[in-house]
C-alpha cells in the first residue's frame, strides 16, 4: 500500500509504482494519492492530492477531508493487511498512519521522509518507534536519521528519474522563443493559496524588468494541479504581457534566462537544469510566525539547504516585494559573474542529489522488507 497526499508525492509514488510493477508484476498495489499514481497502476481507494493547501492555519479547513481519508486508510490497513505500507512525504498524516500499521505488525517504509532535520527534530523519536526503514533522498538526511538510530538507506532523489534530457535551444523552440530573446519563467507553485499570493508579485516584478528590456518574454508555467481558469483573475490588470504554459514546465525551466520559483521541489528541478533563479515564498502571517518558530535551518529553499550555503537568493514574507524581486532578477540577467556563480553552485547541488535510479533502489528495498522471495537477501541493506 502506497500513501501520498500532495502533487509531488503523487509523482514520486507513481515512479516507485512503475518499478514495483516491473519487479513484482503479480503483486497488487493499492493506496491513496492522485492521478499519476492511478496511471501507474495503483488501485486508488482515495484521491486526495487535489485538496492540497499550504500553511498551518490554511490546513484547518482541510481537516474534515483529512479525517475521512485517515479513517479510510486505517480501515484498509486493518482489513487488508498489506505486505508493507509505503509512506511518501505528507508527514502530519503519514506518521499517524504509521502507528496504525505498526500496531498490526506491518512493515512501514518512509520514502521522501519528513524533513525533521529542518523543523521539529524531536519527532524523530516517534519515527524511530513506528517506521521500519527510512529511504533518504539526501546524504545529510541519511546522516541525521542514522545519528538518531533510525534504520535508513540513502537511495537518492526520485526527481532525477523523471527529468527529461532537454537542450536550451530545443526547449525554446518548443515554446516559440527565439534563441537570442530574453526569457523569464514564473513558477508560482502547485497550490491555489500559494499561487494566489505569489503570482501577482512575480508578474509585477517581471513587468518591471520587461519595461526596461522590451523584448523580454515572460512565461508562466502552471503546475499540473492548476488550470488556466485558476490564474486568469490573477493575470487581469497586469500590463506585463505574459504567456501561460501548461504541460511544458521543464521546457520553461531549461529555456529561461532566469526563473522566479516558489520554494519547493521545483527549485531542485531547476537546479538540476542549471538555470539561475530567485526563490520566493509567502504564507499567511500566522502560518509564517508558526513556521519561523519551528524551523531550525537558516534557509527555506532546498537548493541552499543541499548546498549548505546561499546559492540562490531567497525572498520570504515581507521581504518579497515586486521591487526587490525585480532587482534580483535584473542582477542575474545583467551580471554574468552572478549568473555563473549560481550555475556553479547549482552544479554542486545536482551532484549531491546522488545518481539517478532512486526509484529502483527504493523499490528493491520495499520488496525486501515486504518479504518478496526475490529480494529477501537485500533486507539488511543500510
Amino acid at each position: 500500500m502506497l500513501v501520498a497526499g500532495e502533487a509531488s508525492g503523487d509523482l514520486h509514488a507513481s515512479a516507485l509504482a512503475h518499478v514495483l510493477r516491473g519487479l513484482a508484476p503479480t503483486w497488487q498495489l493499492t493506496g491513496m494519492g492522485g492521478s499519476h499514481m492511478a496511471k501507474a497502476g495503483i488501485s486508488l481507494f482515495h484521491n486526495i492530492t487535489a485538496h492540497a493547501v499550504v500553511g498551518s492555519v490554511e490546513a484547518l479547513g482541510r481537516l474534515p477531508t483529512l479525517f475521512r481519508a485517515f479513517r479510510v486508510c486505517s480501515e484498509r490497513i486493518v482489513h487488508e493487511r498489506p505486505q508493507a505500507l509505503v509512506l511518501v512525504d505528507f508527514p502530519e498524516f503519514n506518521i499517524r498512519l504509521a502507528r496504525v500499521a505498526r500496531r498490526q505488525g506491518i512493515p512501514v517504509v518512509y520514502f521522501v521522509p519528513p524533513q525533521l532535520w529542518a523543523w521539529r527534530p524531536w519527532r524523530v523519536r516517534t519515527v524511530r518507534q513506528v517506521v521500519t526503514k527510512v529511504l533518504a533522498c539526501f546524504p545529510f538526511e541519511r546522516d541525521f536519521y542514522r545519528t538518531h538510530s533510525v534504520p535508513v538507506e540513502f537511495v537518492g532523489h526520485p526527481l532525477l528519474d523523471r527529468l527529461p534530457a532537454l537542450s536550451r535551444d530545443g526547449a525554446r523552440a518548443a515554446l516559440s522563443v527565439a534563441p537570442d530573446e530574453l526569457m523569464i519563467g514564473l513558477l508560482p507553485g502547485s497550490r491555489r493559496e500559494e499561487v494566489a499570493r505569489l503570482l501577482p508579485i512575480m508578474l509585477d516584478a517581471a513587468g518591471r524588468v520587461a519595461r526596461r528590456k522590451p523584448a523580454t518574454q515572460v512565461l508562466v508555467a502552471l503546475a499540473p494541479t492548476m488550470m488556466l481558469e485558476d490564474v486568469r483573475p490573477l493575470l487581469a490588470g497586469h500590463a506585463c504581457p505574459v504567456r501561460v504554459i501548461q504541460g511544458e514546465t521543464y521546457q520553461v525551466m531549461v529555456g529561461a534566462d532566469c526563473l522566479l520559483v516558489a520554494s519547493g521541489t521545483a527549485t531542485l528541478e531547476a537546479a538540476c537544469f542549471g538555470t539561475p533563479m530567485v526563490v520566493c515564498y509567502k504564507l499567511s502571517r500566522l502560518s509564517y510566525l508558526i513556521a519561523r518558530s519551528l524551523i531550525r535551518v537558516p534557509w527555506i529553499s532546498l537548493v541552499n539547504i543541499v548546498a549548505d550555503r546561499e546559492v540562490v537568493p531567497e525572498l520570504i514574507q515581507d521581504q518579497l516585494t515586486p521591487e526587490r524581486l525585480a532587482t534580483h532578477v535584473s542582477v542575474i540577467l545583467e551580471d554574468r559573474s552572478v549568473a555563473k556563480a549560481q550555475r556553479d553552485g547549482l552544479a554542486l547541488v545536482r551532484e549531491r542529489l546522488g545518481p539517478s535510479g532512486a526509484s529502483e533502489r527504493a523499490a528493491r528495498s520495499v520488496l525486501a522488507l515486504a518479504g518478496h522471495p526475490g529480494f529477501v537477501s537485500e533486507k539488511g541493506t543500510a
